[in-house]
């Protein structure tokens, strides 16, 4: 095994197949775990516009896990199936022994208006990124508090925060995530798990870097895309790059993992609520962290003792932690 912050834990990724999950997959080995990694790794939908991630996908994440000394364990699911998830939890119990980490990052985007989308379109979207989550959180989290505590990291989007044009079905699915997130961490807050939300900008994966997004990107310009796929990605990119200051489109699944996997899943629990924004200049790029009462330094899990600073139904407040992570390009 590896060695490092996350030693000895064990972490569950699903949408592991490439994108932010394989580089989640890959910082965590980097930091210790040893990693599950779940994947549908074949077609979800038909109404997406871009080639699935295939089985292939998925073993290439394996690769770059074990290049990272840790354990691998793959598992192709539908976690839409919430049966299938259930059964993927108990290979991984037999597998790896527990879980400590998991971070439910699988998804789906298609664009359609309002007007004009079908129910298939919202349905698909909806029961992929928010039921499916909620099946992942509700199968997984019981293994957590079996473990004495644990993290959860939800991958959500800052297009559940204000909106897409053409992508109200993507948008209501990110921003119901949101509500998860924090619903949960109130109620698993007194077992010793923290639920965090990361919230990406454009990222550079393959729900971004398709035509029908290319398009989404153009309309919102006012700009009319033509038939030509290599010419609509570069006024995409035009379009993308004007709209912030740093001149950026997207960022790295590897710029967004870090926040998801690693770096905070130790210090979560001593009585901070951390927001870090990471904007493509929209707003100035900072880290930020606000203190909110008493810093306990103890060892997780098992953080938390009467009289700990409280929220609502009676979590402490470190439980109620939210994660975002924008674009960013420049510290």
């Amino acid at each position: 095994m590896a060695a490092g912050v996350l030693s000895g834990r064990v972490a569950v990724v699903t949408g592991a197949a490439r994108g932010i999950g394989r580089a989640a997959a890959v910082a965590l080995a980097e930091s210790g775990a040893d990693v599950a990694g779940m994947d549908v790794a074949g077609p979800v939908s038909p109404i997406l516009d871009l080639p699935p991630a295939t089985p292939e996908d998925l073993a290439e994440t394996g690769r770059r896990v074990t290049a990272a000394g840790a354990r691998w364990s793959a598992h192709v699911a539908d976690q839409r199936d919430i049966g299938a998830v259930r059964a993927f939890a108990e290979a991984v119990e037999r597998e790896h022994g527990g879980v400590d980490v998991l971070f439910a990052n699988a998804g789906i985007q298609a664009f359609a208006p309002l007007l004009e989308m079908t129910d298939q379109h919202w349905h698909d979207q909806i029961d992929v990124n928010l039921t499916g989550a909620a099946n992942v959180l509700r199968v997984f989290a019981p293994l957590l508090v079996r473990r004495g505590g644990g993290r959860i990291v939800i991958t959500s989007s800052t297009q559940g925060q204000h909106g897409t044009t053409n992508g109200s079905a993507y948008s209501a699915s990110k921003w119901g995530l949101i509500g998860l997130m924090k619903s949960a961490a109130l109620e698993l807050g007194p077992h010793g798990v923290t639920v965090n939300a990361v919230i990406p900008g454009l990222v550079d994966t393959a729900l971004t870097r398709h035509r029908d997004r290319y398009v989404q990107a153009l309309v919102e310009a006012g700009k009319s895309p033509s038939d030509d796929l290599a010419e609509v990605e570069r006024e995409a990119v035009g379009a993308l790059r004007a709209k912030t200051p740093l001149g950026v489109p997207w960022v790295e699944p590897e710029d967004v993992a870090p926040a998801g996997g690693v770096p905070r899943l130790r210090r979560g629990a001593h009585g901070q609520r951390h927001v870090v924004r990471r904007d493509s200049g929209r707003q100035r790029a900072r880290d930020r962290l606000i203190p909110s009462g008493r810093r306990r330094r103890r060892s997780w899990p098992g953080t938390h003792r009467a009289g700990a600073p409280a929220t609502r139904a009676g979590a402490p407040e470190s439980r109620v932690q939210e994660l975002r992570v924008r674009n960013r390009t420049a510290a």
